[in-house]
């Protein structure tokens, strides 16, 4: 069982006293990084890199050797199950995902499996692996999954950026269908995920993207109750070691209560949520990671300073909180900022503990 030597981002998660609020990023290994760009240009796609374990390990590790983060995320995709399970994933430059065979008609549905991640997704997991030895235990790896909702969205859609009227009408319309492909998503995930633990993921993630577009009901019904089933058959502990876990709704401020009661050890929240009335509505359930608006960091790096100050203030006293962005880092970010934000925690989040 190894000992790491820093696991502040663990303690916090459990809402265990930490000397300091732990700090990493979403999407910290990504373009705004000359070094990754250089990566990705050896690797020659973003699914060339994705797909190949050494490189994505490499990428995993490059924030670490620049900023002093309190924890790694396995360079990855939340769209690597839709792919595993035969919908065609590409990437054109500058457009984002595609599948080439959306999730349309009855049939294709009702074939749709769950894939066998030691299979089909086994470079995730040898990522997850390569990059747990390459840490050396110095900081935890987290893992992830899409939930099964925004994992849909795309199944369904074909793409990101769009209005969801093709999926919201299978909602309204037909939602014994959409729950199947819920269900045949949501166990995809829970095997997936436990397979990264397996592989060394010391913490876990659920990305729900597209949650926050649904209705109250819809919500509860579509997106939570799938994670709250995840939740319940993930590994709590992997070799005696406790594996906590962060729920993510991007938009699900109003339904946060609710969230903090799926069984998650940590709530995500973006920048709309105060924390401090996040906080008073969630007592002492959850941690909460979160959630400085990414595009303060592009007007540079005093404004990152200020950002983090009023951050950490906001949450106030005591333990429990991850900081991190209110979504990922965008790609026009200067590394300077997120320099000046990594520090920033690490100086004046102290004197909260």
């Amino acid at each position: 069982m190894s000992k790491l030597k820093n696991d502040t981002l663990i303690r916090a998660l459990l809402r265990q006293p930490t000397e300091y609020t732990p700090v990493w990023l979403m999407r910290q290994a990504g373009r705004y990084l000359p070094e990754y760009n250089a990566t990705r240009a050896r690797a020659g796609s973003f699914l060339g890199l994705a797909k190949n374990p050494n490189f994505a390990a490499e990428v995993t590790l490059q924030p670490l050797a620049r900023f002093r983060l309190d924890a790694a995320i396995v360079f990855s995709d939340i769209l690597t199950i839709p792919d595993a399970m035969g919908l065609g994933l590409g990437f054109a430059e500058g457009e984002g995902p595609r599948f080439e065979r959306p999730l349309r008609e009855e049939r294709e549905i009702r074939a749709l499996t769950v894939p066998d991640p030691g299979q089909s997704l086994r470079y995730v997991l040898d990522a997850v692996s390569q990059s747990r030895k390459a840490l050396a235990d110095s900081v935890p790896l987290i893992g992830f999954s899409g939930s099964p909702f925004t994992l849909a969205c795309y199944m369904v859609e074909g793409r990101g950026g769009t209005d969801f009227r093709t999926i919201k009408t299978m909602l309204y319309q037909r939602p014994e269908l959409l729950h199947h492909i819920l269900e045949t998503n949501c166990r995809a995930v829970i095997a997936y995920l436990n397979a990264q633990i397996e592989a060394g993921a010391q913490a876990i993630m659920i990305f729900d993207t597209w949650g926050g577009t649904l209705g109250t009901a819809e919500y509860r019904e579509f997106s939570l109750e799938y994670m709250r089933r995840i939740l319940e058959e993930l590994k709590r502990e992997h070799d005696g070691v406790r594996v906590p876990n962060i729920l993510f709704t991007k938009g699900g401020g109003g339904w946060l209560e609710a969230i903090a009661a799926s069984g998650c050890d940590a709530v995500g929240v973006d920048w709309t949520l105060d924390l401090a009335a996040a906080r008073a509505r969630v007592g002492n359930r959850v941690a909460i990671q979160g959630n400085l608006d990414p595009m303060a960091l592009l007007a540079g790096p005093e404004t990152a300073r200020k950002g983090v100050a009023a951050t950490l203030a906001s949450f106030g006293p005591g333990n429990g909180h991850v900081f991190n962005l209110g979504h990922g880092i965008s790609q026009f970010t200067s590394p300077e900022s997120v320099s000046a934000l990594v520090d920033a925690v690490h100086e004046l989040s102290p004197a909260y503990h």
